[in-house]
């Protein structure tokens, strides 16, 4: 069953049992931040769409791997994490074997709790959930948005069973496309600009490692002052830009090649790019 009002805040993983549905790349981040947590493995449910990726699984985790139907029929929170556009011929083939109050976790970018709702048996609870790649060091970023019969008592297990990936928030799901642009993509974003810097500093004439170390761990420590500073990304930037400096001038040539704008315009790509995977599945 699922969780009823006096479960909120705690999770008790002796007595839920957990399907990832679709364990490919981001559904085995889920299995494997589990499993981190110390949920037991009998508590485990996969399936893969290849015999050959949930051979791979059940070596790697020691979980079980099944069909669909049976995974939905014996596992009390479903995770749904195959590609948006299997979505549909996935709950055509579960959605008997899913009762009311069964807990449908969605993972699929851009579809909205309603799809689900329109193929599930009336009053089924749905909770939508973007996370992450960082999930694979506990560094995710996780928003989770309740659908139309999800409780707080849901949300709060959700929470539970994100929370060892990393942070979790909870947003209404009409933020759900802008969230999926902003940090589902965003570590794309990050590598693309550690990249670019690094190439800049073989072009200033360092060494390619030289260049990787330096750059690395000038994020991480950029990353972490943003996190546990409090301050604003403004005053974080001011306080290394002297007056006529190194700095200024290298912010003056970002700004006079659009950087900002560009980022503007990418985020705003890839949310239109969410709302078309809802609309094509």
């Amino acid at each position: 069953m699922t969780p009823g009002p006096a479960d909120e805040g705690s999770l008790m993983n002796e007595r839920h049992t957990v399907a990832v549905v679709g364990a490919g790349k981001i559904g085995e981040l889920m299995l494997a931040g589990l499993l981190r947590a110390g949920w037991p493995a009998g508590r485990l449910l996969a399936t893969a769409r290849r015999p050959e990726r949930a051979a791979a699984l059940r070596q790697q985790y020691g979980v079980e791997c099944t069909d669909n139907p049976d995974a939905v029929t014996r596992a009390d929170v479903v995770v749904v994490a195959v590609k948006p556009q299997d979505a549909d011929a996935l709950l055509a083939e579960v959605a008997p074997k899913v009762p009311a109050d069964k807990l449908i976790v969605s993972m699929c970018a851009g579809l909205p709790t309603g799809f689900f709702a329109d193929r599930l048996p009336a009053g089924t609870p749905v909770v939508r959930v973007m996370t992450n790649t960082p999930a694979l060091v506990d560094e995710a970023m996780t928003a989770i948005s309740a659908g139309a019969h999800a409780s707080g008592a849901h949300l709060a297990l959700v929470e539970e069973l994100f929370r060892p990936l990393g942070r979790t928030i909870r947003v209404p799901e009409s933020q759900q496309d802008a969230v999926t642009a902003l940090s589902g993509s965003g570590p794309a974003y990050f590598y693309l600009l550690v990249e670019a810097m690094i190439d800049a500093g073989i072009l200033l004439g360092l060494p390619r490692q030289v260049a990787r170390d330096l750059i690395v761990q000038t994020a991480i420590g950029a990353s972490v002052m943003l996190r546990d500073s409090g301050e604003h990304p403004v005053t974080l930037r001011e306080a290394v830009t002297s007056p006529a400096g190194t700095t200024i001038a290298a912010v003056a040539e970002l700004e006079r090649h659009g950087v900002r704008a560009a980022l503007l315009a990418a985020l705003e790509a890839a949310r239109d790019r969410a709302r078309e995977l809802a609309a094509d599945a």
